[in-house]
């Protein structure tokens, strides 16, 4: 970092006196969190103005950092209250600094222990990273956490106890505890909310609080709660390949890829390790979870950077395959309609003039009934993009919850019309649905839970299932699941086991039976098919809806 501010330094020095320069001094020192460069420093940079300029004139045996490397340690120390944890966009860790006493007033045995000082506090700076560029490792204590239970073709998990944990919001600043709780998080009621702040369930820094406390910045929440999750398909994660640096698989649709929401262990990232003892797997890419298909994780942080990049550069080709409503046009279609995320709290997009850029090629490749298979190619990467560009073209996914749906109004967003709603219109008038309807089609970046429950027996509803590839879905989900993988792995299916469970007394969800979700919730016709980047490509084998042997694939 110091010499990359010697370096632009070198330049400014030789012709200070202009007013432009001064403007570029002083510039440059804000950059890199200094007062000034002290004079014993600056003294040594101007007694090399002439090979500054020889320098620049292309002399160059001249090295301007050798000149000051031996003053740095003697003239500039950390200051350890105004440290920053933000990275610089090329990756070296930013600094704040501030000048001390001129090193020349420093008695030797001084200097020493200040170089020290400075070592030490970049090592310290460069171990302590900010929480958002580091990814925990998950431990086996966590795994442990509880465990699976198969039942009417579903994975449950056994209800355990959780502490949830996150920071102040600015928005939640002054606000008090009860109400924020009771409007930002809709898994319990307030009154329950109010229970467990009274019981010192619900902290802040780990201290017992009134309800009627103020949040302050940067308070730590703490609420430990007995979480039920909600069921997932039973199907097995089938790896299609697995080396040293990565791990590919066919994700089922219904199972997210990592914790969110009401999911933790029934996700993809657990499933594998309690599984398969694939642990501490690097997401590189996700998929909306009731979309099947392709999924790929780096088990070294070094493969997933450079996937990651790849797919950052566009240089991955995606294809996806899904069924819609109606006849797709012949020839292949584009849309180019920019996308502009809604609600970025409950995942909801819609095609606008202030979205973002972006582009899809669909190609229709096989006929089902009155329904079409159709070829996707979304040649960027936006949150959902295939099933937001065919909602826009009049063909939504057939059994998509979120975009075949009329709150989008009578038209379902064909042509980008809503029915004149506003963005808050939508987003309210969504909530309501998902509340009602008992809606599990929230994709991940949601965090509305299933606010209002179902009281009923614990069965399945079968009613409104009209499509016979969903009754087909379940019924396979409900026979013994062959779960043999390239790893040769065989996943028990182990029938619930009282002794295992557990209660509380308290908790609110206890007391409520919830109806098995039927299969039209666990299931949306999506798949992502084939992905090919630099010097590799995978693919896996298209679900029965897609009525693969009616496909031609010679026109593909």
């Amino acid at each position: 970092m110091f010499m990359k501010f010697f370096r632009q330094l070198k330049y400014i020095i030789p012709s200070e006196n202009s007013c432009y320069n001064r403007w570029r001094y002083n510039k440059l020192l804000k950059q890199f969190g200094l007062f000034q460069v002290p004079p014993r420093l600056l003294r040594t940079i101007k007694s090399k103005s002439v090979q500054h300029v020889n320098l620049q004139q292309g002399d160059k045996t001249v090295n301007i950092e050798g000149a000051v490397t031996s003053t740095i340690g003697d003239s500039v120390m950390i200051d350890q209250e105004a440290q920053s944890h933000e990275s610089a966009p090329d990756g070296d860790l930013q600094v704040s600094t501030t000048v001390q006493k001129d090193a020349s007033q420093l008695p030797e045995k001084r200097k020493t222990i200040e170089t020290d000082k400075l070592v030490d506090a970049k090592k310290v700076k460069l171990e302590t990273k900010s929480p958002k560029n580091k990814k925990p490792n998950l431990t086996d204590e966590k795994y442990d956490e509880t465990s699976y239970y198969f039942e009417n073709g579903l994975r449950k998990v056994y209800p355990y106890f959780f502490t949830f944990t996150t920071f102040t919001k600015g928005r939640w600043v002054g606000e008090k505890i009860l109400d924020v709780f009771a409007r930002e998080f809709r898994a319990h009621p307030a009154e329950e909310y109010q229970r467990s702040i009274e019981t010192g369930k619900l902290t802040v820094n780990y201290e017992k609080v009134p309800s009627d406390y103020r949040l302050k910045h940067n308070d730590l929440l703490s609420n430990v709660v007995h979480r039920h999750e909600v069921p997932v398909s039973l199907q097995s994660i089938a790896i299609v390949h697995m080396d040293e640096d990565i791990v590919v698989v066919n994700k089922p649709a219904s199972i997210p890829v990592h914790p969110c929401g009401r999911y933790r262990h029934n996700t993809v990232v657990f499933i594998l390790a309690k599984s398969h003892n694939l642990k501490n797997l690097r997401t590189i890419h996700r998929l909306d979870r009731l979309t099947s298909g392709l999924l790929i994780f780096g088990r070294t942080s070094t493969k997933a950077r450079e996937l990651e990049q790849q797919i950052r550069n566009r240089q991955v080709q995606k294809e996806y395959v899904c069924r819609v409503e109606g006849r797709f046009p012949d020839g292949i279609i584009e849309c180019n309609e920019p996308i502009q995320v809604v609600s970025y709290k409950i995942g909801v997009c819609r095609v606008s003039p202030n979205g973002k850029d972006c582009k899809t090629t669909f190609q229709r490749i096989s006929e089902v009934g009155d329904c079409s298979i159709v070829l996707c190619k979304p040649l960027t990467g936006r949150m959902h993009q295939i099933r937001v560009h065919l909602q826009y073209l009049g063909y939504p996914i057939v059994n998509d919850p979120l975009y075949n749906h009329e709150v989008f109004g009578p038209l379902k967003g064909r042509g980008g019309d809503i029915g004149g709603k506003s963005d808050d219109q939508l987003i309210n008038n969504l909530i309501k649905i998902h509340n009602a309807e008992n809606w599990l089609g929230m994709e991940e970046g949601g965090i509305l839970p299933i606010a209002n429950p179902i009281k009923c027996e614990v069965k399945n509803s079968r009613e409104n299932e009209s499509l016979t590839e969903i009754e087909a879905q379940q019924t396979k989900l409900k026979s013994t699941v062959d779960s043999i993988t390239d790893v040769g792995h065989e996943e028990p299916i182990d029938p619930f086991d009282p002794t295992k469970t557990t209660f509380d007394p308290f908790c609110h969800e206890c007391k409520v039976n919830y109806r098995d979700p039927n299969a039209k919730d666990l299931i949306m016709y999506l798949h992502a098919w084939k992905y090919k980047g630099v010097d590799w490509d995978y693919k896996t084998e298209l679900p029965n809806w897609a009525c693969k042997e009616l496909i031609d694939y010679d026109t593909l």
